[in-house]
């Protein structure tokens, strides 16, 4: 099947080309018939399937010839990273049409995205707390939206999204059409699809198995040593763009920054980073500025870099379809690809479940000369805290005023440098005065109001 086929208006049909779009991927042949004849769709497709554009392309044909200046279309998306990859699909694909698409979403000044609005555009490109904000606020007006496009739909509701959605859903005109997009489809997915699709066509492309071009190996370690492990697996695996896994954003910056000290062009994309840097930190790793890209599942929804060859679970997933939106990432558009997931005792049950899932027993790997036998410090984590330095105990050059005790100063000297230990962690704490425990005592503060008044 060709693009041409689905007989797209003639400025449409000049961006797919320039697009370099010749072939449509499955998602993109059964949902874009459906959707441009103005039915509902629920879309069941894993990450990197092309479904972007499977509901860009008709809502830019829908948009083409109608009114200008005001809302026509709101896509909703769980993240800043996935709206920014949706809007620039519209500006590319939509390039000969001068429909005008924005994103709106937290962690920037909302003043530009106000200009923009009273500019007029017809596509907003949504995250669900920003645009509550601009609705609280009376800065957006969607009185006119004709699509509605809920975009990661299992993503949101992971994220705690949906009651954010109804709130949505009661601004916007009930005469709509509705796209509906999820990887999985959980209860309240379901529930939330019952409640606003209409006549619906049901869309499922593949199933829980990631593509065939991607090869697995387990590597059992204990959860001290993953960084070295991690370091190893690096210095003797031939890799292009490595994308890195964590459990939480407080390791995803740790392994990121111990990466970049053991050499390697590496950065992390987390939450706590400002808009400007997650932004900095994707585009770094789309264009090869960053070799290895440490990442949190919500915050790589919406990489989309077709180069990834290696994937690596620093942290095993959480669920089996967890698995496969993580190993998505690699192996695409017919390239081979490999998933390296780290595994310890605890994650038994897990490694379990994904095997079920993908219908196959994932190998057992280890690393030549690793030594796996190095014990764990005294927490058993990656990242150790140094030992504490002895305290020195240094008297002032006066003496205290009458009433008071003898003032004595307590130091504590600076940790030594630690890779491992953030600089925080390395500060002194500060001298404290008093007693000798450091504390004032009930009897203590008697004995100074008592020499107040003598």
């Amino acid at each position: 099947m060709h693009f041409k086929q689905f007989n797209f208006h003639p400025l449409i049909a000049a961006g797919v080309t320039a697009a370099g779009y010749d072939t449509p991927t499955p998602i993109q042949q059964q949902a874009i018939p459906p959707i441009l004849s103005g039915r509902d769709v629920m879309g069941l497709a894993q990450t990197g399937t092309g479904k972007t554009a499977a509901f860009a392309l008709p809502i830019l044909h829908r948009l083409v010839d109608g009114p200008r200046g005001r809302i026509r279309a709101l896509i909703v998306a769980p993240t800043r990273e996935l709206a920014e990859q949706i809007h620039e699909s519209i500006n590319t694909l939509g390039r000969k049409t001068r429909i005008r698409s924005i994103t709106i979403y937290g962690g920037v000044n909302i003043n530009p995205q106000i200009q923009k609005l009273k500019q007029g555009v017809e596509i907003v490109v949504a995250c669900p707390g920003r645009l509550l904000d601009h609705l609280s606020q009376g800065t957006i007006d969607l009185s006119h939206v004709e699509v509605l496009v809920l975009d990661e739909a299992d993503q949101m509701f992971d994220m705690g999204f949906l009651p954010d959605i109804r709130r949505i859903l009661k601004q916007i005109p009930e005469q709509r059409q509705n796209l509906l997009f999820s990887a999985t489809m959980p209860a309240d997915i379901r529930a939330l699809a019952n409640d606003i699709l209409r006549d619906h066509a049901t869309i499922q492309v593949g199933n829980t198995a990631p593509p065939v071009t991607v090869s697995h190996a387990l590597y059992p370690v204990a959860q001290h040593l993953k960084t070295a492990l991690l370091l190893q697996l690096l210095q003797h695996t031939d890799t292009e763009s490595v994308l890195v896994f964590t459990r939480t954003k407080h390791r995803a910056k740790r392994v990121g920054e111990q990466l970049e000290k053991a050499g390697y062009k590496a950065t992390s994309l987390q939450g706590n980073l400002s808009q400007n840097r997650r932004q900095a930190a994707l585009d770094g790793f789309r264009d090869g500025t960053y070799q290895i890209l440490v990442a949190t599942d919500i915050a790589a929804r919406g990489i989309d870099v077709s180069q990834i060859s290696h994937v690596v679970n620093f942290d095993i997933p959480d669920t089996a379809e967890a698995y496969v939106h993580r190993i998505g990432r690699t192996g695409r558009a017919a390239k081979s690809g490999d998933a390296f997931t780290m595994v310890t005792n605890d994650d038994a049950a897990m490694v379990r479940a994904i095997e079920k899932a993908l219908g196959t027993v994932l190998g057992r790997r280890t690393v030549e000369g690793f030594d796996y036998s190095v014990p764990a410090p005294h927490k058993d984590t990656e990242f150790a805290r140094p030992p504490r330095e002895p305290r020195q105990v240094r008297k002032p050059s006066g003496g205290a005023k009458k009433g008071n005790a003898t003032a004595k100063t307590v130091k504590t000297a600076p940790a030594k440098a630690n890779p491992a230990v953030s600089s925080q962690q390395a500060q002194p704490k500060p001298a404290v005065s008093g007693n000798k425990s450091g504390l004032r005592t009930p009897q203590r503060n008697k004995a100074r109001q008592a020499g107040r008044h003598s």
